[in-house]
């Protein structure tokens, strides 16, 4: 109550902010949208409707200071832009998104969305024709297992499509502007171009949150249809008898997962000398036994997939040369039905205007300060005024949640409210069968970590064989490893693998985040017979104590 902000916005008219607020809130309940409205205390009032345009959106909530067309204008819509102009709108700011035609980016329409309709059917799939798995619980599925490969696609296809839907419809609902065409800088202070149309407008703070592209690495050739990337993947043209996965990160095990439980036999292709090799070691040597070993997967490590060309179904196949990444020598020639590139994600940051307007980028990436503010260049750059980057574009962690995250914080500086994201309390996951996921640095990491600080690193396991949540569903593989700083008892990490490890981790998250101890956590009370019992069981060990 104390704060600026709040003193002001109660000065406003009260008649005026509830046909504002009812107003969002009937749009809403229309589009049937997640997103949650500003408090009304803190809605802007605006004295008239705003004009619509053919480009754009336009919302009824907005005024314009007059100086400037909008307070805040996003560039790009994935999930960091709809955070950031969700967080814009709740702080009273005029607020545009630059959409380009693709509200939700990469995550709703092309990666976290329909990947995990793909992940879900098939791992029904995969559940029904385990007959070991469902004797032990009593049950026999007679006949052959079927499933629809177009209804699998369709099922991911309508997923993105309603996403999207509601988050654009929060958007407007809460008074956003969606311009249609992309954002580009024009070179002069606090101005957008419409691609769209050529208009340009003025913004008083412009965040850039463009995205993310797939990289496709030197001599791979790809046409989305037995060479593919994973937006190609994700549309489930077919399901190929044997196909090449190029990279063993979370995209490539996530597709392994999905190809595996429909019938396919996969081949990882892997650069670097282990599988997952950024994974936690611990927890990747238990991937390999649990996701890799015993289903129909081999790999190939240490190669490059130097030339990729692709075939024609059913007629020829696709042929992957490979070389070794030490020596560059001819070392296989693979020929396969399919092979998809999972090798990483480059910044959508071509043509943008970033260039011409004095920013320097290393391959595509924008360099910022840990506020998010724009800086001319990675090494010792200057601070350009009223621009930032949030997302994948900044470089600093390529995940969805972690770019709405930055959106926020962003938004909080803009204001006047001084934030910083603990990128070390950013849980992730992967949606394989079990799961996989984490927050922090790995053991190895860890242990260089505690070296160099001088803090003594302590290690706790917790069991989902003992679980007796686990035991009932027949998935007892697994644990959860809580990583801690001895002398404080702070967690530093956690890394789980086991059934629902993507759920188990926000708690651990939230520790980290928090600065809790180890000691304040082992005598914390889960919920007796849950999964959560396995967290809890570390935490208890971290101290000495046991877990029943």
């Amino acid at each position: 109550r104390n704060n600026p902000l709040y003193k002001q916005s109660i000065k406003h008219s009260h008649t005026s902010i509830m046909v504002q607020f009812r107003f969002a809130v009937l749009v809403l309940a229309l589009s049937g949208a997640d997103a949650f409205a500003p408090s009304p205390m803190f809605a802007t009032t605006s004295n008239k409707l705003a004009s619509t345009t053919s480009s754009s959106s336009t919302s009824t909530l907005s005024m314009s200071s007059g100086e400037y067309d909008f307070d805040v204008a996003i560039i790009g819509c994935g999930v960091g832009g709809h955070g950031a102009a969700l967080h814009s709108r709740g702080q009273s700011l005029k607020t545009a998104v630059f959409a380009g035609g693709d509200v939700g980016g990469t995550c709703v329409n092309r990666g976290c969305v329909p990947s995990k309709a793909l992940l879900a059917a098939s791992g029904r799939v995969r559940d029904m024709k385990n007959a070991a798995h469902l004797g032990d619980m009593g049950i026999t599925v007679e006949g052959e297992v079927k499933f629809d490969r177009e209804g699998i696609a369709a099922h991911a296809k309508n997923l993105a499509t309603r996403v999207k839907g509601n988050l654009e419809a929060s958007l407007v609902g809460l008074g956003v502007d969606v311009i249609d065409g992309r954002g580009i800088l024009t070179g002069k202070p606090n101005e957008i171009k419409d691609s769209i149309t050529g208009k340009v407008y003025t913004a008083k703070d412009i965040i850039l949150a463009p995205g993310s592209i797939p990289f496709v690495p030197p001599g791979v050739t790809v046409d989305e249809k037995t060479v593919y990337t994973s937006d190609g993947a994700l549309e489930l043209q077919s399901v190929p008898e044997w196909v090449a996965i190029i990279g063993s990160g979370y995209i490539g095990l996530e597709f392994s997962d999905v190809y595996t439980a429909l019938g396919s036999e996969v081949t990882f292709i892997e650069a670097m000398d282990t599988l997952m090799p950024t994974f936690d070691r611990e927890i990747a040597k238990q991937a390999e036994r649990l996701l890799i070993r015993d289903r129909a997967i081999d790999y190939r490590t240490g190669v490059f997939a130097a030339e990729v060309t692709p075939g024609i179904p059913g007629v020829k196949p696709v042929t992957i040369k490979m070389i070794d990444a030490k020596t560059k020598e001819h070392v296989e020639t693979l020929e396969v039905d399919a092979a998809m590139v999972a090798t990483g994600r480059v910044p959508a940051t071509a043509d943008m205007g970033i260039e011409e307007s004095g920013i320097e980028m290393n391959r595509g990436f924008i360099a910022v300060n840990e506020k998010m503010q724009v800086l001319s260049k990675a090494e010792d750059g200057e601070i350009m005024p009223n621009l930032w980057c949030i997302g994948d574009a900044n470089g600093k962690m390529m995940l969805a949640h972690a770019a709405s995250a930055q959106g926020i914080s962003a938004i909080e500086n803009i204001v006047g409210r001084e934030h910083v994201v603990n990128h070390d309390a950013v849980p992730a996951a992967c949606f394989t069968h079990p799961e996989i996921s984490m927050v922090g640095p790995t053991e190895e990491q860890c242990i260089v970590k505690a070296e160099k600080e001088g803090w003594t690193l302590g290690k706790s396991t917790g069991n989902f064989r003992a679980n007796s949540k686990a035991l009932a569903e027949g998935e007892g593989n697994g644990i959860a490893k809580v990583l801690f700083n001895k002398e404080t008892g702070k967690v530093v990490s956690v890394h789980i693998i086991g059934i629902h490890a993507a759920d188990l981790i926000q708690e651990c998250a939230n520790a980290v985040a928090a600065g809790t101890t180890v000691q304040e956590l082992s005598m914390m009370v889960h919920t007796h017979p849950t999964l959560s019992e396995v967290i809890d069981e570390a935490f208890k060990g971290a101290v000495g104590m046991s877990g029943h």
